[in-house]
């Protein structure tokens, strides 16, 4: 992974989603050391999956990104991402709200597959009165070979941020980035897309 070949995905995938777009490079596989590289490359916004990690990697790069949560919040660890996190991407349960400080997306499982976090979308109601400062939100859709059959989960997430006037919308990774951003992503969550893995 060098520092030109970042770069240059980078620039790519920002000219492809526009510049309304932010572009958070998920840092969970992404090495401390390597995190030079993302400095180099020109890389601004990094989203982090575990609370440890996260801490580990901004004591020693912590002003050379802005920082986002992106993994499962268990309430215990939100101390950490109020102290390190600008925005918080996985925001699903009322225990958790009671201790972020942060500015939330709140993480809805659309596919309502058991093994993803998120609250059922009837349940969004109640999760957005319990936190004050909800920006938006996030969903996975199903894992497949195929970004378009990921288009109906954006959708679905387009319309219920729309009903409750939330702008930032979440979603879209490696394999379906370009289809998420057509339908409304605000923020695209890549990696393997960035570092040529």
């Amino acid at each position: 992974m060098s520092a030109d070949e970042v770069r240059a995905r980078y620039e790519l995938i920002r000219s492809q989603v526009g510049p309304d777009v932010t572009v958070v490079a998920a840092t969970k596989y992404v090495s401390l050391e390597q995190l030079s590289v993302l400095v180099e490359a020109g890389v601004e916004v990094v989203g982090e999956n575990r609370a440890q990690e996260l801490e580990a990697k901004h004591a020693v790069y912590g002003d050379a990104f802005r920082w986002h949560f992106i993994g499962h919040l268990q309430s215990r660890k939100a101390k950490v991402i109020n102290q390190l996190c600008e925005l918080c991407h996985s925001l699903a349960s009322e225990s958790a709200a009671s201790r972020l400080r942060v500015p939330a997306l709140i993480e809805v499982n659309l596919s309502g597959e058991a093994s993803k976090s998120g609250v059922p979308p009837d349940e969004l109601e109640r999760l957005l009165s319990a936190y004050p400062d909800v920006r938006g939100l996030m969903t996975m859709p199903p894992a497949t070979g195929s970004a378009e059959s990921s288009r109906p989960y954006f959708r679905r997430l387009r319309e219920l941020a729309e009903h409750h006037s939330l702008r930032e919308l979440s979603m879209g990774t490696s394999q379906d980035y370009r289809v998420a951003v057509e339908e409304g992503a605000t923020l695209v969550r890549v990696g393997s897309v960035l570092y040529g893995t």
